[in-house]
């Protein structure tokens, strides 16, 4: 797969090195096992974590997913891509969290986060101990954010 070709999953090589390269400059940490730039998408997509990201645009759009944050939210490649990452927070949630993705704007990254979240059926469930991170294109500018986090909990 060249850079900038899409994965099986419609996520590019080169927005998945953005991910990774971005967590690895904010955390010092790898994200997922490094590997060949053509095989970046697909070890994103695949990482044994839950992992997503956005656009900066002024409603931001949820841009990747990996396989377990699309199971997790119960939706396809296709609808998952194409929602205002706000509505993965219920209404009440998205003050709080508009607040908290502020706070991440201005420190580069945050861990350590928990919060409620709701599912494409509409299952409630709390993410816990998520980091999120500003994603930096190439030339050190935002150009989305991103959070991972390996447990959750489901709500009544």
């Amino acid at each position: 797969m060249m850079r900038g070709t899409r994965s099986g999953s419609g996520v590019t090589n080169e927005h998945a090195l953005r991910v990774m390269n971005s967590y690895r400059h904010w955390t010092g940490s790898l994200l997922v096992e490094d590997g060949s730039p053509q095989t970046a998408a697909e070890r994103l997509f695949l990482a044994p974590l839950y992992i997503l990201s956005h656009g900066v645009e002024a409603d931001p759009v949820l841009n990747f997913g990996s396989r377990l944050a699309l199971e997790l939210w119960e939706m396809d490649w296709d609808s998952f891509t194409r929602m205002p990452s706000r509505l993965t927070a219920e209404p009440m949630e998205r003050e709080v969290r508009e607040a908290f993705m502020q706070a991440v704007r201005e420190k580069g990254f945050v861990s350590d986060y928990s919060g409620v979240r709701i599912s494409g059926s509409g299952a409630r469930f709390v993410i816990e101990q998520a980091t999120v991170w500003n994603v930096l294109d190439e030339a050190g500018k935002r150009c989305g954010q991103a959070a991972a986090f390996s447990s959750y909990r489901r709500l009544g």
